[in-house]
């Protein structure tokens, strides 16, 4: 038996639960930036993952059930989605010592990894 059901339009209500939920923390995530924009990639059985960057650069991420939610999500929340994770959209990420130290580890003196 399906672990969801539908109300009689043929929706889920949990995944629309989702998607709201979604959509409002990439809203209030956009507010708080100045804008955001957005990257959907699946990432298998644990979902799709939403990436953020905001026009300050800042950046996060959230995770959906599933691709189909995830964009559904940054629709829904209006922002602008690229198809991949390069070139000028890649460009405006603000990384800072924390990201240099956990990306980079042992070899350049980051903390170990123990």
């Amino acid at each position: 038996m399906a672990d969801t059901q539908q109300d009689g339009n043929g929706t889920d209500p949990k995944a629309e639960r989702t998607v709201a939920r979604l959509a409002r923390r990439i809203e209030t995530f956009a507010a708080a930036h100045g804008g955001a924009e957005a990257q959907v990639a699946y990432i298998g059985e644990r979902g799709s993952r939403i990436v953020l960057v905001g026009e300050d650069g800042d950046w996060g991420d959230l995770v959906a059930p599933g691709q189909e939610i995830a964009e559904q999500a940054v629709a829904r929340a209006g922002v602008t989605v690229h198809e991949s994770f390069d070139g000028e959209f890649a460009a405006k990420v603000r990384t800072g010592p924390y990201e240099w130290s956990r990306m980079a580890g042992i070899q350049v003196g980051g903390p170990r990894n123990t």
